[in-house]
């Protein structure tokens, strides 16, 4: 009971950690894009002055993709994935190994 509370504490602690992260991501993120704006605008005198977009766009890109590790990937393959999968693979093995020895039964009373 009380190790199963600790892995509930710990993974809430990681969770929480995660959306700290990507909060602050966020925020950086919203932060630098309007000062590249504002900058851009007030102190660029050439033709190509929307150079910031391109920044902006793969920054974006990136925060997605931060954005759906936190809420999709980590949300859904947690621990309990992780045992559900390695219950189902022991599962897997464990048939293969009943169905060899019924196999070599079947043989040494043949």
């Amino acid at each position: 009971m009380e190790r199963e509370h600790h892995e509930l504490y710990e993974y809430a602690r990681r969770r929480i950690k995660q959306k700290k992260r990507l909060y602050f991501h966020f925020v950086l993120l919203i932060s630098f894009s309007l000062f590249l704006f504002l900058s851009t605008k007030i102190f660029t005198t050439t033709i190509n002055h929307n150079w910031f977009i391109f920044g902006i766009t793969i920054w974006t890109f990136l925060f997605l993709l931060h954005f759906i590790k936190v809420y999709i990937t980590d949300r859904f393959m947690n621990k309990n994935w992780e045992r559900e999968q390695i219950d189902r693979m022991v599962g897997l093995q464990q048939k293969k190994i009943n169905e060899l020895q019924q196999k070599i039964n079947e043989e040494t009373i043949s």
